[in-house]
């Protein structure tokens, strides 16, 4: 599997597990219908467990744009594969989704709220305020990957390098993205990865969806900017304690 395959395919299964619990707790008849917070934020943690298990052998598991970011500044990672790993990356969180729409079909059907059609895609804000908005998601994207930095073994530059002790090396990540969603989620929904939330975006848009309402891309550019912004300044204190 090439590392480009590896970001698609890892990508897309983290947005179908972690998208598919959203549709499965919100959407209309499911048997998971009012599930709550503990159980789509447990869900998203283990759907980036399966992501790394699966792509880390190949690509290091990236699987968000603001890992591969924060890593080429730390200079753990090549500039020059930054854009076909995002490219990746936004394109399996597109297929993600789109599977996720296919598994949920007679649910969106029956759903006639526009606000959870749309919650199963992307992430939105509990209380509209873009500086808090901005800073919800700069503050977990820089807990993401400050920590990432520190989880032993998980150097993951070359590809077909295993994190940590193979698969169970993807179980402090899991962790990390489980608390980030308990802690610190409830304000913005925590996308933390501007892949996971602008490709399912763009599906929602496309989708022949009755009653989906609109993407609201008035608020779309705050979890894409701001993760990339707290990713960044992950990597610079990360090297400047090294140093």
């Amino acid at each position: 599997m090439s590392p480009f395959v590896a970001e698609l395919i890892g990508t897309m299964l983290i947005i179908l597990l972690g998208d598919g619990v959203v549709a499965n707790v919100v959407l209309k008849d499911t048997k998971g219908n009012n599930g709550g917070w503990i159980v789509i934020t447990t869900a998203w943690g283990l759907a980036v467990f399966v992501g790394v298990v699966v792509a880390g052998p190949y690509s290091g598991a990236h699987l968000n744009p603001a890992v591969t970011l924060a890593l080429a500044i730390a200079g753990k990672f090549a500039w020059a594969n930054v854009i076909p790993y995002i490219i990746a990356q936004f394109a399996g969180a597109c297929i993600g989704a789109f599977l996720v729409w296919i598994m949920y079909y007679d649910h969106f059907k029956r759903t006639n709220d526009p606000a959870s059609i749309l919650a199963v895609f992307c992430t939105g804000p509990a209380v509209r305020n873009y500086v808090s908005n901005i800073a919800s998601e700069v503050i977990g994207a820089f807990v993401l990957l400050f920590t990432i930095f520190y989880i032993a073994g998980a150097e993951i530059t070359p590809a077909k390098t295993p994190v940590g002790l193979g698969s169970i090396g993807a179980i402090p990540v899991a962790f990390l993205v489980w608390v980030i969603g308990l802690s610190l989620g409830g304000t913005t929904g925590y996308a933390i990865n501007p892949a996971r939330d602008l490709g399912p975006r763009f599906m929602h848009m496309l989708l022949p969806i009755k009653g989906k309402g609109t993407s609201d891309w008035a608020y779309a550019w705050i979890p894409v900017i701001a993760p990339l912004v707290g990713a960044s300044i992950a990597a610079v204190l990360y090297l400047s304690i090294k140093q």
